[in-house]
């Protein structure tokens, strides 16, 4: 698989996991553990993009702490070059999750202020403009500012590079509203894609006339254990994910299903085969404990795909 350029824009911060070892008690105190690792959606993509052959370039705010200092060590244990601006007087932004045993969410919280400071003029310096220029794939989530979307997405979208965004959360999605027209693909779930068009789609296979309406030329859908949806401007598919026998965490599955489509897409893959890349490398992620997995490579992920049933072709 060629090596490609990429640039990453977004998260990349400290993220913070409780899991309940037994059946949830809301309101009470619950017996578990805690596990706490380097995250982000733009991250754990740029992790697992790397870990597929690519240079990766990630581009993000970071406070001068020890939480930083995690970061920057996951980049360089993943390959990624790390591009970070440093506000020396903050905290890196974190994400704090509690886990049923199961592996699912029962609720999380986002402490990301320091991404708000990632304003439209850094993307008008020299070494950011350098970066874009030599990019075949940009990618960026929803922990950036609408206005710096907006602007990154206005200098990317030029010159056959490839666009794209991960959705994050249902409140941070919108963001991209101002932007969608400019995105080749944006990786959401079904809440995400309901707070994006304000309906529900009712049927994955409704998804993809509901976002073309939106103004999304294309884009993937994804639903727990149930059938993922993809589009672009020509054509839809679904693909039903093959059954786990159990979960260790959820976290960062829809990031690295990001990572294998658009890897595929980078190779000229049909949109089939691209979902089908992406729900095998999510495959991977969600049997390992860690938002990326270190079983993440291009000779795995071509065994993970054998499992991965094929596509079903929307009129």
């Amino acid at each position: 698989m060629k090596q490609r350029e990429i640039a990453v824009f977004g998260g990349a911060h400290i993220d913070r996991r409780g899991r309940i070892r037994g059946v949830t008690a809301p309101g009470a105190s619950n017996p578990g553990s805690w596990f706490e690792e380097a995250g982000g959606g733009g991250f754990n993509a740029a992790r697992n993009l790397a870990r597929l052959g690519h240079r990766v370039r990630m581009i993000s705010p970071r406070g001068g702490d020890a939480a930083g200092e995690m970061v920057a060590a996951a980049a360089a244990a993943a390959g990624v070059i790390d591009c970070a601006f440093t506000f020396l007087d903050r905290k890196t932004p974190s994400y704090t999750a509690i886990l049923e045993n199961d592996g699912n969410l029962v609720i999380a919280l986002a402490d990301m202020d320091l991404y708000q400071l990632f304003s439209p003029r850094r993307l008008q310096q020299r070494a950011m403009r350098e970066i874009l220029a030599a990019s075949d794939l940009v990618l960026m989530d929803a922990n950036l500012p609408e206005e710096t979307l907006a602007a990154l997405v206005s200098l990317a979208s030029s010159d056959g590079r490839l666009v794209a965004g991960i959705a994050v959360s249902p409140a941070k999605v919108t963001r991209f509203r101002k932007c969608l027209s400019g995105l080749n693909f944006l990786f959401m779930n079904e809440p995400e894609a309901r707070a994006l068009t304000e309906t529900d789609a009712g049927q994955p296979e409704n998804w993809p006339p509901l976002l073309r309406e939106a103004g999304l030329a294309g884009g993937v859908v994804t639903r727990g254990g149930g059938a993922a949806v993809a589009f672009d401007r020509e054509e839809a598919c679904l693909v039903l994910p093959p059954a786990l026998p159990a979960l260790a965490d959820v976290t960062g599955a829809g990031d690295a299903l990001a990572s294998g489509f658009l890897t595929a897409r980078l190779s000229g893959l049909d949109l089939g085969r691209c979902l089908r890349h992406g729900i095998a490398a999510a495959n991977i992620t969600l049997r390992s404990p860690s938002a990326v997995s270190e079983e993440m490579s291009a000779s795995n992920l071509e065994q993970a795909l054998a499992l991965v049933p094929a596509p079903q072709m929307l009129s």
